[in-house]
């Protein structure tokens, strides 16, 4: 080869090579996407009814566990969802559990705090040295908890708040309320014959005549001859416009920043945390009930109407790309599909965070007490302000009367010092 052609050879290749070495951290940052934090929101799995209907002949006695207790059937569904966890997060989480990269945390009661529990069993089976008991693929993993006297987090709905009461009660009475009620009117009428439950609330209905109902059916026993399809379809209909009523339908935003708007709000301080050098969580678990994970989603409005199921589960994954945060959410309220994706109104399914932030601000409470205040306490405190000035301004001038004017300054009537 001369000499002239041997140099053309070698500048093409250090051409070749400068473009490479060029190119190589673009490429990289390009296809670069990493998963940072996980927040997920489930409900518990499958139970026994809270409470029933008095003519039901299903008492309490005929469950293994009693009221309100996770059955088998809902430890498999929980075992499943954490084997499903597992297997998403695969190359995200630690093969084995670590302390300070997950955070779980349920409400106070027996069937969340076991959801949570075997969800974990299968999320982190032991394996190595992580193995304690070779006859038990099991390791314990802290749920935490607060008395549900002092959750202010996920059990919801928060009863302690005049305000949302004050709400509450305008929704029932407002013209969009009544108008999707009204379609229920005569079926109503008909059930306090029949269950024995002569109230007509819909949150009652929903919890002493439909859910018993749905719990029997799924558990094989044999339900009231008037638990007919269509019967049990309208219960359905008039559970989820109790659930939509109690979030929604009248003043959703206001509603949401006295409820789900405080989970929003600690999710989204825990993302922000995540993007700190200095984090090391990687995984927050919220194990709760169906007006937790359905006052979240009202409060992102991106609830879909249905009473969510039980093991549903609310994703919500922060991705690192180009320089900048994404959340991404999701939602996985059935086994046979993966988790249906959901957009953030105003946003596109994969939200930069700081827009993320800046759509949920409306709902996000910034003195939750204050705002949980309604006009009539307004009044009271006024009122009570005024009469206390008074008062006051009162004890003041007795006060100043006599030290001018009592016993020890006046001069005796007979002139004697």
């Amino acid at each position: 080869m001369r000499a002239a052609d041997l140099l053309v050879v070698r500048a093409a290749r250090l051409c070749l090579s400068l473009l490479l070495l060029l190119s190589s951290p673009l490429d990289r940052g390009v296809g670069a996407r990493e998963l940072r934090f996980v927040t997920l929101v489930f409900r518990h799995g499958d139970r026994s009814p809270i409470e029933t209907f008095p003519n039901d002949p299903i008492k309490e006695s005929s469950w293994p566990q009693g009221f309100g207790q996770l059955t088998q059937l809902g430890m498999e569904q929980h075992y499943k969802l954490g084997e499903y966890l597992r297997k998403r997060y695969e190359t995200f989480l630690n093969e084995s559990y670590k302390h300070e990269q997950v955070y779980v945390q349920s409400t106070d009661i027996d069937r969340t705090l076991m959801s949570a529990m075997t969800s974990l069993a299968a999320l982190f089976p032991p394996e190595g040295i992580n193995i304690w008991n070779p006859n038990l693929l099991w390791q314990p993993i802290p749920v935490h908890t607060v008395p549900v006297s002092e959750d202010q987090l996920l059990y919801l709905p928060f009863r302690s708040c005049p305000r949302f009461q004050e709400l509450e009660n305008e929704t029932l009475k407002s013209e969009e309320f009544q108008k999707r009620l009204h379609p229920y009117k005569s079926f109503m009428e008909s059930l306090p014959k029949l269950t024995g439950y002569h109230h007509q609330d819909l949150f009652g209905i929903w919890s002493k005549v439909y859910d018993p109902l749905f719990c029997e059916s799924v558990h094989n026993f044999t339900l009231p001859f008037w638990a007919t399809e269509d019967t049990m379809t309208k219960l359905k209909e008039i559970s989820e416009l109790s659930l939509l009523s109690l979030y929604g339908i009248h003043k959703q935003k206001e509603k949401s920043r006295l409820q789900g708007g405080i989970l929003v709000k600690e999710i989204l301080n825990h993302m922000k945390s995540a993007t700190q050098p200095s984090n090391r969580r990687k995984l927050i678990m919220y194990s709760a009930h169906d007006t937790t994970v359905s006052a979240l989603q009202m409060a992102l409005d991106v609830y879909n109407g249905i009473l969510p199921p039980y093991a549903s589960c609310h994703l919500m994954e922060l991705y690192f790309e180009k320089g900048e945060y994404f959340v991404e959410m999701y939602y996985r309220n059935e086994t046979q599909h993966e988790p249906h994706p959901l957009t953030l109104p105003g946003c596109t399914p994969s939200c930069p965070l700081t827009k993320f932030a800046e759509l949920v601000a409306p709902v996000i409470p910034q003195d939750w007490s204050g705002e949980c205040t309604t006009s009539d306490n307004e009044v009271v405190r006024t009122i009570l302000a005024v009469v206390f000035c008074l008062v006051a301004g009162v004890l003041v001038v007795l006060l100043f009367t006599l030290i001018r004017h009592g016993p020890c300054w006046r001069r005796d009537a007979y002139g004697n010092i």
